[in-house]
């Protein structure tokens, strides 16, 4: 479930009163889809079109014309209904949607400029919503304080909850927890300024 305004402003707040708690940039992105697999809806109407006048000449005796417009019918009808989202996003394969969920995750990573984050320390928390996807992607500096096991903790959390619709708490839970793990070997610095830059981004 997307976020109201007045729910992103509140996950907002918890990636900013967790980055006041570490010096390593932490960034979360949220986001309705990863891909919006604008072709798919097109294949399979397309593929669905050209089989319907098969069983028509097989078993009835319409017109060429008729079959037509039966045809062009089940192509219109096809694409509305295969356009929606939550039907379009079933047309891939899981691990076709996870696939690409995970590179839109790396291209958000470099977006946000984590990877060029002082001490290698950046840490992206990553959820796409249509593909029910979560994940933490840290880097080396970060990584080599924090095990791969706390990092998948956080993630089996996140997900948890997502699971049970509670998309802002689920954000929420996550900041608080990468700094948790992030805090004693990268503290805040103290009258230092923050790292630059929006904390949680809706995409």
């Amino acid at each position: 479930m997307m976020l109201s305004a007045e729910q992103s402003r509140a996950v907002e707040a918890a990636f900013e009163a967790a980055q006041a708690r570490t010096r390593a940039p932490l960034v979360g992105v949220l986001a309705a889809a990863s891909s919006d697999h604008a072709f798919m809806p097109v294949l399979w109407s397309g593929l669905l079109a050209l089989a319907t006048p098969w069983p028509l000449l097989i078993f009835t005796r319409l017109s060429a014309e008729r079959i037509f417009l039966t045809q062009l019918l089940v192509c219109l009808v096809a694409m509305a209904v295969l356009s929606l989202p939550r039907v379009r996003v079933l047309l891939i394969s899981r691990r076709a949607r996870r696939a690409h969920a995970h590179r839109a995750a790396l291209v958000q990573y470099s977006v946000r400029g984590i990877d060029r984050a002082p001490d290698r320390a950046g840490v992206l928390v990553y959820v796409s919503l249509a593909e029910r996807y979560a994940r933490v992607i840290a880097d080396e500096g970060a990584c080599r304080v924090v095990s791969a096991a706390q990092w998948q903790s956080v993630v089996d959390e996140l997900v948890a909850e997502l699971g049970g619709g509670q998309t802002a708490r689920a954000m929420t839970n996550a900041a608080a927890r990468c700094a948790d793990l992030l805090a004693h070997d990268f503290p805040a610095n103290p009258g230092a300024a923050m790292p630059r830059g929006q904390r949680f981004h809706v995409v």
